[in-house]
């Protein structure tokens, strides 16, 4: 099991062997993680699904994909958080 730059994992959630917590993810208590999660995504549930996106600094994205702490803007691309120039 790898956990990536930045991310973080919530009280008593289950993490399979060998999957991988992406940079910045954030997993919720409880959840049960049998997939890889994406960078910047915040996964609950079980079994743990994508519920939103959050930012670098732990805020969660509104639908316009706007950080209300740092006003950074982000985008999504073949289903992954990038960061818009």
């Amino acid at each position: 099991t790898i956990v990536r730059r930045g991310a973080s994992i919530g009280a008593n959630a289950t993490i399979l062997c060998g999957i991988t917590i992406g940079k910045y993810a954030m997993v919720g208590a409880g959840a049960v993680v049998t997939k890889d999660v994406k960078d910047f995504s915040v996964v609950i549930g079980n079994p743990a699904r994508h519920y939103k996106w959050v930012s670098k600094y732990g805020a969660i994205l509104d639908d316009s994909l706007t950080c209300h702490l740092t006003g950074t803007e982000y985008t999504i691309i073949d289903n992954n958080l990038i960061k818009k120039k």
